[in-house]
């Protein structure tokens, strides 16, 4: 195998950026960011714990779930899940994160990278209820670059195109995967688990 291990030669076997690529890059919130991030209703959230552990997780509301406070600052309420709490801890012991952020129809996404502190403020996660409950805790995340990634990707996917998605039959239930995987319950019993937290545990 031919295994690429030092920057430099990275940088040979890709060749020069783009000035384009370089210059489009941000280290502020403009117009077009905040208008993206006020119509999103999904994002995808990339910390790790600065020793070799990473995650990535999906985020997801209403449009606009994430506030822009200001040019440098957005905050990423917290909803209801299983508290594992991943990316939380990841944060805690490493501020550094990315963000990317979609907008279904649209091919083009956001690229947001930071540092985040897990807050805990009501005055500032009063800015950020759903369903009138406001979080117990959030991410209160400093942008240092933002920009815009081009559509090639969810072009090459189609993944907006109705065409191509999936029957949902064409794939096991949750519950089904569960009960497989963890041999803890019956895999009606786990779908009947999942079901109740879509139900009822989803603010």
């Amino acid at each position: 195998m031919n295994n690429i291990t030092a920057p430099e030669d990275l940088r040979a076997h890709y060749g020069t950026v783009h000035p384009l690529a370089v210059r489009k890059v941000l280290g502020k919130l403009d117009d077009h960011c905040r208008h993206f991030i006020a119509l999103s209703p999904f994002a995808v959230l990339a910390t790790a714990d600065g020793q070799g552990g990473v995650d990535a997780s999906p985020r997801g509301d209403a449009p606009g779930f994430v506030k822009v406070l200001d040019d440098t600052h957005i905050l990423l309420p917290d909803r209801p899940g299983n508290n594992r709490v991943d990316s939380y801890g990841n944060v805690v012991a490493h501020p550094g994160i990315g963000l990317l952020f979609f907008l279904p129809g649209v091919n083009e996404t956001l690229r947001v990278n930071g540092n985040a502190t897990v807050i805990t403020d009501a005055s500032l996660l009063a800015q950020a209820p759903a369903q009138n409950k406001v979080p117990s805790a959030g991410l209160l995340v400093e942008v240092t670059e933002v920009f815009f990634h081009c559509a090639k990707a969810l072009m090459r996917s189609k993944l907006w195109d109705p065409a191509t998605q999936v029957e949902r039959s064409a794939f096991p239930t949750l519950g089904k995967i569960i009960a497989d995987q963890t041999r803890a319950m019956p895999a009606p019993e786990a779908d009947a688990l999942v079901e109740d937290g879509y139900r009822n545990n989803l603010y």
